[in-house]
This record gives C-alpha cells, structure tokens and sequence, in this order.
C-alpha cells in the first residue's frame, strides 16, 4: 500500500513538472512573437533558422531572447531562494523580498550606479559580486538580530526584523536618489519597479554560472531541508548539525537572491508564490518542491514579464509591478490564513 501511494506520488509529480516545462515552451514561443514591432509566428521560426531579415534578426536575437531568458532564470532563481527560506525558517510568509535580502542587494547596485562614471559595459560582470555583498550583509544583520542564543532562531522574529530591515534600507535608497543626474535617476527608478533590465547576452552570462551552481546544491541538500522542516530538536535528534547546515543553506539563498536582483531588479513576491502554488501541487518534500518551485518562478515571470511588454503598447509595464498586481493579495491572503 505504501509502495503503491509512493508511486502515485512520484508519477504525479513528474506530470507536473512535465505540464510546468510545456507551460513555459509555450510562453517562450509567445513571448518571442509580443513586443511593439510584430513578428508573425512564420517570421520567428524563419529568423531563428537564419532566414530572416537583419532587423528581425536583431530583434528577436539582440532584444527578445535574452529577455525572455533572462525572466526564465531570475524566476527560478528567486523562487528556490524563497523555497530555502521557507524550508530553513519553517515560516510559511518568508521571501528574498519580505526579508530585506533583495533590499540590500539592491541597495549595492544603487550604490554602484550612483558613484560609477558611466555605464560601460565591463562592470556587468560585478553587479552580481556586487549585489551578493550587499544581501550577505543584509542577510547577516537580520540573522544576527533575530538569533537568540538559548531559544535559537525564532521565524516570526526572523520576518519581522526582515521587515524592519528592509524599510531601512529603502529608505537609504530614496536618500541616495536624490543625488543622482537624470539619467541614472531614470535607470535607477525603473529598476526599482522591478524591469527586466538586463537584456542582452552579458547579463544572461553574468547570471547563468550562480543558477547553475546554486539551484543544484540547493536540490542536493533538499533532504536536510526535509529534515530541518521537522524542527531544531528533531533534526538535532537525527544528528544534523543544525546551524551549520542553516547558514550554509542561508548562503545560497541569499547568492541567488542577490545575482537574480542585479539582472532582474527589485522584483518581489516571485520567492513567496512560487513555493506555495509548488506546495499544493506537488507536496512538501523538498526533492519535488524545489524543482517545481524553480518551474513556476520561471513561468510567472516569463508571463509577467510578457503582460507588461504587450498590455500598454508602445509603452512597457515594469515586470515587478505586473508580479505585484498577482502577489499583493496572494501575499493578503496568506496572512489572513495564518493569523487563523
């Protein structure tokens, strides 16, 4: 019977993941035919076998695709980064975002924009360095206020000094605006409405090795996330070495919180939806309820991201706020539950 109820379990999640990865297939391919100049589905499928024209081929190549690409990744990442927060912090409202974590990696990049002389195209490569040392900080400051030694690290402390945290630093950040020239001004505020700004082939280079790397060490210590779920004496009880395995799994949220801000902007709610719409459909273990987590993320954005390009044209919508006309009440609606 057990064998029997593992199986279902098993074949249900692969036929999710499957439905999930056709999802994005086909928001991949619509995405590529949506934008202000139209490119028929016959031009598309022409322009990406070299029969295109040069202008359709800089379109779709140059502009679109790595877009789209760039929204596959910082969704996924940003989801299994909300995933292991939730998992090491057992609190069901964790997020990169609610955390102050996207905050401080966003404040970095701030920084950076605001003292750099102009915006050539070397540091491209710094801005995930960069807005890694920003959320460490963040992520080490709300750690080291919420842990207390004798009762360990309590969840709703946890997201209130996040909370507390990340008003701070938005506020630094406002300050900081103020001083900047127009044109950083401009940049900077439409990253902060959480724009896909990263839209060429560098930004994807630059964010690809820490999905790369991170979401399969994540999926390779999801059983001691399954194990930490079960509370500290628990998997004290089961020999694991709890805040070592805490900080490190800490680390790797914050590495791919941090890398997907400095491609994606201040894009919120990504890490607290994907985890739970994972949750319902394919279960709390997280050998299932990361990969899902990281499918989803991917295909909110990817339609977020296509919404915002296709619903005011010639005018875009910033991806984070299309994110947050779904997330706000989802993100309500959580907490009424929980308050029940």
């Amino acid at each position: 019977m057990s064998n029997s109820l593992e199986h279902r379990k098993r074949v249900r999640t692969t036929w999710v993941l499957l439905i999930l990865g056709i999802l994005i297939l086909i928001c991949f391919v619509i995405s590529m035919n949506t934008g202000y100049i139209k490119l028929t589905p016959l031009e598309v499928i022409k322009t990406l076998f070299g029969g295109g024209t040069a202008k359709q081929s800089l379109i779709l190549f140059d502009f679109r695709l790595p877009r789209i690409v760039i929204s596959i990744l910082v969704g996924a990442g940003l989801a299994v980064s909300g995933c292991i927060l939730q998992g090491i912090s057992r609190n069901a409202l964790a997020d990169p975002g609610i955390l102050g974590i996207n905050s401080g990696a966003g404040l970095a990049v701030v920084l950076f924009i605001s003292f750099y002389p102009s915006n050539a195209a070397a540091p491209v490569f710094m801005l995930p360095f960069l807005a890694l040392v920003g959320a460490g900080l963040t992520a080490s400051l709300i750690y080291s206020l919420a842990y207390k030694r004798h009762e360990g690290l309590s969840p709703n402390r946890l997201i209130l000094v996040g909370i507390a945290v990340a008003a701070g630093i938005s506020a630094a950040m406002i300050v900081l605006t103020l001083r900047l020239n127009p044109q950083n001004y401009q940049m900077v505020a439409i990253w902060l409405a959480g724009s896909i700004w990263g839209t060429n082939w560098k930004y994807v280079l630059a964010l690809l090795p820490w999905i790369v790397i991170l979401v399969p060490y994540a999926l390779y210590k999801a059983r001691v996330m399954n194990i930490l779920s079960l509370g500290d004496q628990t998997a004290a009880g089961l020999g694991t070495a709890i805040e070592g395995e805490r900080l490190r799994l800490l680390a790797t949220a914050v590495g791919l919180a941090g890398a997907c801000v400095a491609a994606g902007g201040g894009i919120g709610f990504i890490g607290l939806l994907g985890p739970h719409l994972a949750k319902r459909l394919v279960g709390p273990k997280h050998q299932a309820l990361l990969p899902a987590s990281a499918l989803i993320g991917g295909l909110l954005l990817i339609v977020a991201d296509t919404l915002g390009r296709w619903i005011l044209q010639p005018s875009e919508i910033p991806t984070g706020i299309v994110v947050a006309v779904i997330g706000a009440p989802y993100f309500l609606y959580l907490l009424a539950k929980s308050k029940a």
